[in-house]
């Protein structure tokens, strides 16, 4: 009887509540391991009518709590979302982002070598590619970050990579782009306050929750606003399941996939576009610019298409409706 069996480290978070989710509908048996610094006990709590979910509150930076967790409980494989990933903070307190991405990751691939776990999905970031050097990306492009929130994660893909060579992991890299949306049916979505993402924020603008300000940097593009490619967190979370289904096959196990529509879109476009799905102009408030961002990147999911059967199906209009639902009816997002 095949084991459904696994753990997801930072499943109280935005993307990692949305793999509970979904994992739970396929029938899985999920125990989520979070510290809840930047995650919700709550989200959880809305979570547990869909299946059998157990959580354990822990922090990867201590071994013996993941260990702990581990232990015994014959785990299939895990997803691993838990990180700290606010660009514009790993440039202000690199420490935190290494220690955390870094740190806790080794913790985690250690804790499943002495416990036998085999299976590894990893989410990771575009930020290990840096400036483009050619567009579309695909998973060839050369990496070099250009902050140590990208740092912590390309590092964390080659630990991941030699645990795999050396000690049979099989494992998938997952690299996302700029991730957006909320669960279809409005009952989870993202709460970080401030979010750091762009859609979001110019939803919560557009429906008078909060003020919107253009945190980006002036950057050589046709209207002088970073281009990134956009993908709905369902779809998101729908490769991993894909990837992790697939681990046995080895075209899928060992490999990194680029997760994203292959479109680019710029900020003031995409702002535009809520405007125009919530018929107002939003009021923009003046801020700084982050630092660290680029000017831009979007990619090819040509490998994930073949390899994992995949493709992302929600269309810009498809998030934003969601994102209405999902702040209709929790104009704040989850209060712990």
């Amino acid at each position: 009887m095949e084991n459904k069996k696994i753990l997801i480290t930072g499943g109280a978070g935005f993307i990692g509540s949305h793999a509970v989710k979904l994992f739970l509908e396929q029938g899985y048996q999920v125990t989520v391991f979070d510290n809840f610094f930047r995650g919700f006990h709550q989200v959880l709590e809305t979570l547990k009518p869909l299946g059998d979910l157990q959580v354990v509150e822990g922090d990867l930076r201590n071994f013996d709590q993941i260990d702990q967790a581990l232990c015994g409980q014959n785990f299939a494989g895990v997803l691993h979302f838990a990180a700290l990933c606010l660009v514009n903070e790993s440039m202000e307190q690199p420490e935190l982002y290494f220690r955390n991405n870094v740190g806790g990751t080794l913790n985690l691939l250690e804790a499943m070598y002495k416990n036998g776990v085999k299976k590894l999905i990893f989410s990771s970031t575009c930020a290990v590619y840096g400036d483009s050097q050619y567009l579309p990306m695909d998973e060839k492009h050369p990496t070099n970050p250009l902050n140590p929130y990208g740092e912590s994660k390309l590092i964390a893909e080659k630990m991941i990579k030699w645990y795999g060579e050396l000690h049979g992991l099989r494992h998938a890299v997952m690299r996302y782009f700029n991730v957006c949306g909320a669960a279809s049916d409005g009952l989870i979505g993202d709460s970080k306050k401030p979010s750091q993402l762009l859609m979001q924020n110019a939803v919560r603008g557009a429906m008078k929750i909060a003020p919107f300000s253009y945190t980006c940097p002036q950057v050589d593009t046709p209207d002088g606003t970073p281009i990134r490619d956009y993908i709905d967190v369902e779809d998101l979370v729908a490769a991993h399941l894909a990837a992790y289904e697939r681990l046995d096959d080895d075209q899928v196990s060992g490999q990194v996939f680029n997760l994203s529509n292959g479109k680019g879109f710029s900020v003031k476009e995409i702002v535009s576009q809520v405007e125009k799905a919530f018929q107002v102009e939003i009021e923009k408030v003046p801020s700084e610019p982050r630092k660290g961002e680029y000017a831009e990147v979007f990619a090819i999911p040509a490998k994930a298409r073949e390899k994992l059967s995949w493709q992302a199906r929600k269309s810009l209009a498809d998030s934003i409706e969601s994102m209405r639902k999902w702040y209709t009816a929790h104009p704040q997002g989850w209060e712990n």
